[in-house]
């Protein structure tokens, strides 16, 4: 599918066509005809949340939103590369054998001039090299550096790898340097907060090398796609990511030449130097790093610190206001009580969406819970005790809600003529959820246990638990009446406050008074 959303939004940005196609994996004249119909329909970034690429294809292209199936069989391009590299061997020559091939096997051929043209097409992808404009502040390479560090566990002596993040701004070859005790997505996505807030801004294009947490590799260079938590932080800092093809380091010049210069004036002059946590390797990175920026050029005037102070930073976006804020992703599947349980909170959903599996993106302070790539709720993340619940009463189904009429103040009168006992242990559910709402299922219990044991029976099982808790449980109550440790204080209290002893249900009218 192609991304239309990132093709408008890069866009946006003021990226170049051949930049929007390298970013997104397409072709420039993709790019073109996307941009060209976005404009006669007057779509433009920013997008609803809702225009999916699905969805744009089907408003921008209709007729065109489905790939139409060819059943012409494309020549092998591998093996006529091959060949073509023989003495002798023509175009023409590799056709006729194409074509009785295809006879062979029933299938149906491309025509000469077709022929030839996806060979050519293919010539030129594999010929093709990526020009690189170093203008100032548009674009900043990063990489892992080779190199690794070395801490010393003060307390076992144990020796642990530190991994060298390098980001270098290819104008000035400005750099930023920092240790990280792995590689993987949250250090990745940590080096590039702390590095456009080391720069002051940001640059219109990163160019990434192709880890895994940069790059999810399915195929070929224009297979590759941008992981899906790395796009979200270059969405919210405004940047596109153009990664480097594998083993092409023309694409990244750059950061492959300043991660030696790295390797040589910061982690090689920290050699002889021990460092007993991140925070000392860190702090002595950020003082070689100083000197390193600071050094004068050999060939031309100033530093890269001079250099990108005076041309660069003045070119660079502005920061966001908020830092970006990593995300987990994770599916569940809605339960019949239209929530969904996170890290052991649970938080609802609209109730229509019971047993479907959703996506739940997860941040330090928030959940948002989407359904085909569609919000359809959020939270406020919660914290402390497991089991608490994050309600929102438009997700209730229509009967629960009629069910709901039963409210805190009903429950409380049921609960007072039965007696003192029982309202206290009625009053400590209804408050121990943060959504009252919550805790209607207990009450209901009670309300239950009262038609089958007897109104007495309940107060005085009520009274034993308070006296082992002050907030006992609708469970606690059960038990006590199940186990037949309780009995009335009296038969004239049971004969006063049973009519239905023998587990008939009460008509309406005796819970409306």
């Amino acid at each position: 599918m192609t991304k239309y959303r990132e093709i408008l939004r890069l866009s946006n940005l003021g990226l170049s066509q051949q930049n929007i196609a390298d970013s997104c994996g397409v072709s420039k004249k993709t790019v073109n005809r996307v941009l060209k119909k976005a404009k006669e329909l007057d779509i433009s970034w920013p997008l609803d949340t809702n225009d999916t690429d699905e969805v744009l294809a089907e408003k921008l292209f209709p007729a065109t939103s489905k790939p139409v199936a060819s059943n012409k069989r494309m020549p092998d391009f591998a093996y006529i590369r091959k060949e073509l590299l023989r003495n002798g061997v023509s175009k023409k020559l590799l056709w006729t054998e194409y074509m009785e091939d295809c006879r062979a096997n029933g299938e149906e051929p491309l025509m000469y001039s077709q022929f030839c043209y996806h060979i050519q097409q293919d010539e030129q992808k594999h010929r093709a090299t990526m020009h690189i404009n170093r203008k100032p502040g548009e674009q900043v390479e990063v990489d892992w550096a080779g190199d690794s560090a070395i801490i010393i566990d003060p307390d076992t002596g144990e020796i642990i790898k530190a991994y060298i993040f390098v980001g270098v701004m290819t104008y000035s070859q400005y750099a930023y340097v920092e240790a990280f005790l792995d590689t993987k997505q949250k250090s990745w996505i940590t080096a590039h907060v702390h590095m456009y807030e080391f720069f002051g801004g940001v640059a219109k294009i990163l160019i990434p090398d192709n880890c895994k947490t940069a790059v999810v590799h399915k195929g070929g260079w224009k297979d590759q796609q941008i992981n899906e938590t790395y796009q979200e932080m270059a969405e919210h800092y405004g940047t596109a990511i153009i990664p480097a093809r594998v083993r092409a380091p023309k694409d990244k010049p750059n950061a492959e030449g300043t991660v030696g210069n790295i390797s040589t004036w910061v982690t090689a002059a920290l050699r002889d130097e021990q460092f007993f946590s991140l925070v000392e390797l860190n702090r002595a990175i950020r003082d070689k790093l100083e000197l390193f920026n600071q050094r004068l050029f050999q060939k031309k005037e100033g530093s890269r610190r001079s250099l990108f102070l005076e041309e660069e930073k003045p070119l660079l976006a502005p920061l966001p206001s908020t830092r970006f804020e990593l995300s987990d992703w994770k599916t569940a599947t809605v339960q019949f009580n239209y929530h969904i349980s996170v890290d052991g909170m649970l938080y609802s959903v609209p109730y229509e969406y019971i047993k479907k599996k959703v996506d739940v993106k997860v941040t330090d302070t928030t959940i948002e819970i989407f359904y085909n790539h569609n919000r359809i709720a959020s939270h406020r993340r919660l914290k402390g005790r497991p089991g608490q619940y994050s309600t929102v009463t438009e997700h209730m189904p229509e009967d629960h809600l009629k069910y709901l009429e039963w409210n805190g103040d009903r429950f409380r009168k049921w609960a007072e003529r039965i007696g003192i006992n029982t309202y206290t242990v009625v009053n400590a559910i209804l408050t121990s959820k943060r959504v009252e709402q919550q805790t209607y299922r207990s009450c209901m219990g009670l309300l239950k246990l009262a038609e089958k044991y007897s109104d007495a029976l309940l107060e005085v099982a009520c009274k034993k638990a308070l006296s082992y808790t002050s907030s006992p449980s609708y469970k606690s109550i059960k038990n006590i009446l199940v186990t037949g440790s309780v009995k009335p204080e009296s038969e004239t209290t049971e004969s006063t406050t049973t009519h239905k002893a023998h587990g008939i249900t009460r008509g309406a009218d005796y819970y409306r008074r």
